[in-house]
């Protein structure tokens, strides 16, 4: 398969396996609504933020959509978009990796460009994702109005589809709109209701081996046709008389027209299969999500390039069902997360610059306070859930595979409490105890928790800190530098020992 190489691809194919995990911190006071919720906004730069999920999240993302800067030569106020070409690439690479390890196996991935890199971007992704995983490109319409003064004016943007794992991959159907439903009629009372007709020729591409279907049909006015030339029909004359028997022939309402097939609402699947063609009729365009960010934040100058909730929504409807995890690494605006919150899906967002705070947190609280703009009354959004305010902090490790001198018990208990139950930390303990979820106590012993920092006063697990351990009738995991005791001891007291540093989920 061919592959793409440009100035420094070496250094960009290597940076995945370098990074360093880091820490994610929750603000509490960035956050807001329901405390349980699954649903999390990240400030930080992505590619960092995206390895410190892979202890998580790796392969249970259903659906990841960005939107990453176009390189088009452009200077955007909340973007560099004036990248050199090679540095975009290298930039993509190491990110693309890290979204493809967080797609579950009957996931995809959804990326929005435009032509300036967008070829160069296929390539890119043919080799991280496999070509055999390829989906689609998507035409998206993106504007109305021409630009008068180009060469030949760009309406569109392209939108690059690829499931993880393509024999695992389904594709929901798009519900019917009343202009699908428009076509369907019922002209001649058939009691089986509502139809509508398709041609009963179809194009020879084999004629010689099609000679039997083309044949004369004598209408109900009397008068007989042939197939158009080029084109048979489609059934033998036998076939032809059993449609004809069953009503299934459309003649026209004076029975003077060549036969078209008649396709019953009721027998037709409940959807319609997506195209690559989406109009902005069907998900609204750049000005339409200019005035739904006008609408959210008035006195604030709106994203050059934001995506309307109507395009995210197709996306969603598409690639995922209700409580699937949908994620992207390039927020912008919010778009991505308000969509996926009310639709009801749990999602991930990542935003490197202020506006992580300045737009999306806002965005997202008039979310959850049942804001109705953009998709929410098509939606039934009425308001309820919440997000979790997050930061990039201090590395887990040193580069000798240590844990990290800078990381506090509160810390690692934050890390170890979220990789165990998927939740935030909101209270860190003053005991090893960091709390029971599903009826399991999880402790943690380090940083002398227990007062002594001595090898036998608080990071091992012997008889005499277990006894000394806040008291849980159940199931235990208890994560320590070293464990004292016999296998039996720990079946009987139901305690399952990890070990520091080697079963900490981040690395």
């Amino acid at each position: 398969m061919p592959t793409l190489h440009w100035l420094n691809d070496e250094e960009a194919r290597k940076i995945s396996g370098q990074l360093p995990y880091r820490l994610l911190e929750a603000d509490s006071k960035l956050s807001y609504g329901d405390s349980e919720t699954e649903n999390m906004l990240i400030q930080g730069d992505n590619l960092e933020a995206l390895k410190a999920l892979l202890p998580y999240y790796a392969g249970q993302v259903k659906c990841i959509f960005i939107d990453p800067p176009y390189n088009t030569q452009s200077a955007f106020e909340h973007y560099d978009d004036n990248l050199e070409h090679s540095i975009w690439l290298s930039i993509l690479y190491p990110r693309m990796e890290f979204l493809r390890d967080l797609l579950a196996e009957d996931g995809s991935i959804w990326v929005v460009i435009d032509d300036n890199e967008g070829h160069y971007l296929k390539i890119l992704m043919d080799e991280i994702f496999n070509r055999k995983n390829f989906v689609a490109s998507i035409v998206w319409q993106k504007v109305f109005a021409k630009k008068n003064k180009a060469m030949i004016s760009g309406s569109h943007d392209t939108m690059l589809v690829y499931a993880r794992n393509i024999d695992k991959w389904e594709r929901n159907l798009l519900v019917r709109s009343e202009k699908n439903l428009s076509a369907f009629k019922n002209l001649d009372n058939d009691p089986r209701g509502l139809w509508q007709s398709v041609a009963y020729s179809v194009q020879s591409e084999d004629s010689e081996k099609r000679v039997a279907y083309r044949y004369e049909i004598k209408l109900p006015s009397g008068r007989k046709v042939s197939p158009p030339t080029g084109r048979h029909w489609n059934g033998l004359p036998e076939r032809t008389e059993e449609l004809r028997k069953d009503n299934r022939l459309w003649f026209g309402k004076d029975g003077d027209n060549p036969p078209r097939i008649k396709v019953f609402l009721n027998e037709v699947q409940e959807g319609i299969v997506p195209d690559t063609w989406w109009t902005q009729e069907e998900c609204g365009n750049n000005q339409e999500s200019k005035k739904e960010m006008l609408a959210l934040f008035p006195n604030t100058e709106p994203f050059s390039t934001p995506k309307p909730e109507r395009l995210l929504q197709r996306v969603i409807t598409i690639a995922s069902n209700q409580s699937d995890i949908v994620l992207d690494s390039f927020l912008g605006s919010g778009t991505t997360a308000a969509v996926a919150h009310k639709m009801r899906r749990r999602y991930i967002g990542i935003e490197m610059g202020e506006h992580a705070i300045t737009h999306c947190a806002p965005r997202l609280k008039k979310v959850v306070e049942g804001e109705q703009g953009g998709i929410s009354k098509e939606a039934d959004w009425q308001g309820g859930g919440g997000f979790r305010f997050y930061q990039l902090g201090e590395t887990v490790f040193d580069e000798q595979g240590h844990i990290n001198q800078k990381v506090r018990f509160k810390t690692l208990a934050a890390h170890i409490w979220f990789s165990e139950t998927h939740i935030p930390l909101l209270k860190i303990p003053k005991t090893p105890l960091l709390g029971i979820h599903n009826e399991t106590a999880f402790y943690l012993l380090y940083n002398g928790i227990l007062g002594d920092k001595t090898p036998e006063g608080g990071n091992m697990l012997t008889a005499r800190v277990l006894r000394e351990l806040p008291k849980h009738k159940g199931k235990k995991v208890i994560y320590g530098e070293m464990c004292m005791l016999d296998e039996a001891t720990l079946q009987k007291q139901e305690v399952t020992f990890k070990h520091i540093p080697y079963d900490i989920k981040a690395r």
